[in-house]
């Protein structure tokens, strides 16, 4: 481990040398300064570990290097020496970066325990952020990253046709999904902590996500994804055989024993309806929710059944969801206002189950329509959030759709200024469009519907805007994304290919090496090299 030692006296600096036998400490200086400024600029050349400094010293003292060094540094540990006169003040900043302090002149058995109680939680830190990085390589392969971020586009985006999501599906090695005929049940999994310590949420999530993607491996016909929208949760999807075999009872014993034995935390567990064909996705996954949504507050495992729900309860026709897309892309706002107040107002009379279905809903749609028109403010975010949280708790239908509207106007907003910017913003669209389906066939054609733009004004806009054609674009966009598929050895070179939207790895393996300068074996093989 490594240590700058930090004074203004060249002497002290030797002194503090020589206190100890620092390599039998296990540690090594690597270094000196002689004021806090010196030493940020260490820091920023050198990977260092510890950080010895005076308490007095010119231009930058010990304090404020510490705060500075808490910002941008946020690991390097930073002990402070100090007079008597300055003991409590150094002893009161322990909570500004400062680890610990040392009172001068410093006694070489004081340094010695300092150091190996630090040495021994760098340790532990280190320790625990491979086990992290070890946990992020398993819960994240790049086919599964690829399969889970399309399951959640699946159930909370507008997708234009059914051929390009059913041949998607099977390049993700998804085909078994395509069957409009198999009947589905989303289940969605919340943890919750039991023994007043919320920070253990954070620190087992990853470990949560590893158990949730094994329980779905190893259970018949089941795939899990996560939803960023909605903390601590993961999600599932069950497919269900016709004699009902496959039905979510073992899928939820087998994930609230695993959770309580391994993290010993809480599930809240909420059941969705059955549901068939892809294009009720959406409906099965908010039925999930809408049960998981019925729990108690508190830290007890609860499952929630929400199977047995009418049908009836979750009606949202296509020809409204194209009415209110319409609203917004044709930037009428009372007409999304009317339709709004068709689908929710009182009139209907609806239940607080279909009211709150039909809520999110639109919430889905409104949020896959800021994504399609990159907006990702924080204040948009807040809104998007405190939306939800007004559905859930249901005080007011009047409070739901006062929040809906909102963000429908800003979202119009935001179409209305993409549409009279040169063209510069719905390029940036498209470009975010294409990030997430590039192994599409996806044309000028289709992407001018989608973006209500002419084919041939889009064409000309983006090649001014980006420097390249579209279709060269594409092509360098799935090569990048093939590159990142070729790292996971699970996947073939054919499968990869595919994966990036390339039909033919012949084709795929000249026109990479024409880009790369190596073929994909070649590449492949340089990585371990």
């Amino acid at each position: 481990m490594k240590v700058i030692i930090t004074d203004d006296e060249v002497q002290i600096r030797k002194g503090l040398r020589m206190k100890v036998n620092w390599e039998e400490e296990g540690f090594q200086i690597a270094g000196e300064a002689s004021n806090g400024v010196e030493a940020l600029e260490l820091l920023r050349s050198l990977d260092i570990d510890v950080v010895i400094t005076d308490m007095r010293m010119p231009i930058m003292d010990g304090i404020e290097f510490a705060k500075r060094c808490q910002l941008e540094f946020p690991n390097v540990k930073v002990v402070v020496l100090s007079g008597y006169s300055d003991f409590e003040y150094v002893r009161g900043s322990l909570k500004e970066g400062v680890k610990d302090y040392l009172l001068k002149p410093v006694a070489p058995d004081e340094l010695i325990e300092i150091l190996t109680k630090i040495r021994k939680e760098i340790e532990v830190e280190k320790r625990n952020q491979a086990e992290s990085a070890r946990l992020q390589r398993l819960v994240h392969s790049q086919l599964q990253e690829v399969q889970e971020q399309f399951l959640l586009y699946l159930v909370k985006e507008e997708w234009l046709e059914l051929g390009m999501v059913t041949e998607r599906l099977r390049q993700l090695r998804l085909e078994e999904l395509v069957n409009e005929n198999t009947e589905v049940q989303f289940v969605t999994v919340e943890i919750r902590e039991n023994t007043g310590n919320p920070n253990r949420l954070k620190e087992l999530w990853l470990t949560f996500q590893m158990v949730c993607k094994e329980i779905a491996k190893g259970h018949f016909r089941t795939y899990s994804f996560y939803d960023p929208s909605y903390a601590n949760m993961i999600h599932f999807i069950l497919l269900l055989d016709s004699e009902k075999e496959n039905s979510p009872v073992s899928l939820v014993k087998k994930l609230q024993r695993s959770v309580k034995e391994l993290l010993n935390l809480e599930t809240v567990i909420g059941i969705g309806n059955v549901t068939s064909g892809i294009a009720n996705y959406k409906t099965g996954y908010i039925s999930s929710l809408l049960a998981w949504s019925q729990s108690q507050l508190g830290s007890q495992s609860q499952v929630m059944d929400g199977s047995n729900v009418k049908k009836e309860v979750f009606e949202f026709s296509p020809d409204m969801e194209r009415k209110l897309t319409n609203g917004i892309e044709s930037v009428n706002y009372d007409a999304f206002k009317e339709n709004i107040h068709i689908l929710l107002g009182g009139d209907r009379n609806l239940s607080i189950m279909s009211f709150t279905f039909a809520a999110n809903r639109v919430l889905f749609l409104l949020g896959s329509l800021a994504r399609k028109y990159n907006i990702e403010t924080i204040d948009f975010q807040n809104l998007m959030w405190k939306c939800q949280q007004s559905i859930w708790e249901l005080n007011s239908h009047n409070k739901v759709i006062e929040y809906l509207l909102q963000l429908a106007k800003l979202i119009i907003e935001k179409v209305q200024m993409a549409r009279f910017s040169n063209g510069k913003l719905i390029v940036a669209s498209v470009q975010q469009y294409l990030d997430q389906h590039y192994a599409s066939e996806i044309s000028l054609s289709l992407l001018s519907e989608l973006f209500h733009i002419n084919s041939a004004h889009l064409s000309e806009t983006f090649k001014n805007t980006v420097g390249q054609n579209f279709s060269d674009y594409l092509v360098q966009l799935r090569l990048e994304k093939a590159r990142d598929f070729l790292k996971d050895r699970q996947l073939k070179i054919i499968d990869v290919a595919n994966l990036a939207g390339f039909s033919n790895s012949g084709y795929f393996s000249t026109v990479f090496k024409k880009y790369f300068g190596q073929t994909p074996v070649e590449f492949r093989n340089s990585i371990d090299s």
